[in-house]
């Protein structure tokens, strides 16, 4: 591009604009300042045309986002090396040549799923996944940041992509076209200043210091390892580990880390020297704030050693099954892909009744004796709805969707995981307030309304009965306020969520016995089920799945602790 014409090129290191002898001529000739450049953008969006060249039935676009991707990268490299940059990728299709292309143009070639993943029998896989480390590598290097927006149909390598976005702390969104409203909203809370805007901040720099009686596994989370090899680091890796700094090129309000410690002390404290009692952790974050001004936040706890005794009873009052559950999802979806035939489900199952068998109250080999804490009492549940959730079952998404879920899953912080892991079900209807239902068939009724919040997606349920009669339009007539208005509530609080979430869920308004049901449906414990004694309720639902109940789950989980 002529940046270098008549210079020498700088050998190593950030290349860092004018000392290096760049111009500001010739950076301008690529980068303004948004005032400058507004109406010449604004221009060009509203000329831009589709691509005359003919694409033939059987073949796809010609795309070479790889290519693009990495002009990008080295045009801020070039520009603005060191300070805080986003690229901002719209993807509308797979990219078919260059590096990092994922799919060959014929149409007879489908595109790569889970099961082509396993056999290794995706050819461009891992060609691409590299390519797409590199150019995580240089953005980290620069500081900067890749956002991306898939909006198709069909899937465009998101799976691909993932090291890119998560290593650089970017924005991801999934859109079915960019016509949605999933997409169009979720860009438009991008730019939106308000008290409840995203706060994008840049360059971060997140540094651990710890007691000499714990070591730092790794991070899971939107960061990469800056490779700050120091006596704190444990031989264990989880994530980005192997390191006591990570770099968070993107970081908002709401990014949330994971960090992984081993306990290097496994002796008892011999006396109560309180001194020694004691261990600690410090957080720094050192980050660019998106009014520019570089700030440092630090965050020190101080924790004590428990044994003995009391140490079981202790432990439980400190346990927060919340952030328990979003951890185990966090680290059962790490090793789904970082290990060869690992089993998620059985790997949950064993965490769970060693937990169960070590905390829970019971008299030995009897399962009717058992009970938990209510510090504890809900994290079996959790672990249920997992097993069952779209980041262990890959069954029926795409590759591009998993990569997706599990991103979302690893930078969300600990109440919006919860709400992926399990989600919330409100039911309204006459006889009552809104009011927080079990996430259970037997919720469903003729005469209700349901809102179920899964995070990724909203969805408002009609019992048989009221669809019926806002087909009928009762709602329109005089004396039907009431229904009117039951008909309203769920909707206000269904925009209410949409509003303040980010990427914007997708909203499914439904009805009893329709086909989108489904998405209600699948979330629901199978409580009854085709083959099951206990018939629903009048006005009920029955799931069609061989999936074992909680009730069954639990009767297990409870066998099999008390052994």
């Amino acid at each position: 591009m002529g940046f270098f014409a008549g210079k020498t090129k700088p050998t190593s290191g950030v290349i860092a604009g004018a000392r290096d002898g760049l111009s500001a001529e010739s950076i301008a000739r690529f980068l303004l300042p948004a005032s400058e450049c507004e109406f010449m953008v604004n221009s060009v969006i509203e000329e831009l045309q589709k691509d005359p060249w003919p694409v033939s039935a059987d073949q796809r676009a010609s795309r070479c986002t790889g290519a693009a991707l990495s002009v990008a990268a080295s045009l801020l490299g070039v520009c603005v090396p060191g300070s805080g940059a986003r690229i901002m990728a719209f993807i509308g299709g797979p990219s078919t040549e260059g590096p990092g292309c994922i799919i060959s143009k014929p149409l007879s070639e489908p595109i790569r799923s889970h099961k082509d993943l396993d056999k290794g029998s995706a050819p461009l896989y891992n060609k691409a996944v590299k390519f797409y480390e590199e150019i995580a590598n240089q953005l980290v290097h620069q500081g900067h940041v890749l956002d991306l927006f898939a909006c198709a149909l069909d899937q465009v390598g998101v799976a691909e992509m993932k090291v890119a976005v998560e290593r650089t702390g970017g924005i991801v969104v999934l859109a079915e076209s960019f016509g949605h409203s999933v997409f169009k909203d979720s860009l438009r809370r991008i730019f939106q200043s308000s008290d409840n805007d995203l706060a994008l901040s840049f360059n971060g720099i997140f540094e651990v210091n710890c007691s000499k009686d714990v070591k730092i596994q790794g991070i899971i989370g939107p960061c990469t390892s800056l490779e700050k090899k120091s006596p704190l680091s444990s031989d264990t890796v989880v994530g980005q580990g192997n390191t006591s700094a990570w770099k968070m090129c993107g970081l908002d309000r709401k990014t949330s880390l994971c960090l992984v410690f081993d306990i290097v002390r496994k002796d008892a404290p011999e006396t109560l020297d309180q001194s020694k009692n004691e261990f600690y952790f410090q957080f720094l974050t050192y980050y660019q704030h998106h009014d520019g001004q570089m700030r440092l936040r630090s965050t020190t706890l101080l924790r004590r050693w428990v044994a003995g005794f009391g140490s079981v009873q202790e432990l439980i009052t400190g346990f927060d099954q919340e952030a328990a559950a979003a951890v185990m999802a966090r680290l059962v979806s790490f090793k789904m892909e970082a290990e060869i035939d690992f089993d998620p489900v059985r790997w949950l199952d064993r965490a769970l009744i060693s937990v169960c068998s070590k905390f829970g109250d019971y008299q030995k080999e009897t399962p009717s004796s058992f009970s938990l804490s209510p510090r504890l009492s809900i994290f079996p549940q959790f672990i249920f709805n997992l097993r069952r959730s779209q980041f262990i079952q890959v069954f029926n998404n795409s590759p591009d969707e998993t990569a997706y879920f599990r991103m979302m899953l690893n930078r969300e912080n600990v109440a919006n995981t919860v709400v992926m892991i399990q989600p919330s079900l409100i039911s309204y209807s006459f006889q009552s307030d809104p009011e927080p239902v079990l996430l259970d068939v037997t919720a469903i009724a003729a005469d209700r309304i349901l809102l179920l919040d899964s995070y990724f997606t909203v969805v408002i349920f009609h019992g048989i009965t009221i669809a019926q009669w806002r087909k009928a339009g009762y709602q329109d007539q005089e004396g039907h306020e009431v229904f009117a208005k039951l008909l309203q509530a769920p909707q206000v609080d269904a925009d209410a969520v949409i509003k303040e979430r980010f990427p914007v869920p997708r909203l499914v308004v439904c009805d009893q016995y329709g086909s989108q049901a489904r998405f209600l449906l699948a979330k629901l414990n199978p409580s009854v089920t085709y083959n099951s004694d206990n018939p629903p309720p009048a006005g009920g639902d029955v799931i069609f799945t061989d999936d074992a109940s909680f009730q069954v789950f639990m009767d297990h989980l409870q066998r099999l602790a008390v052994q």
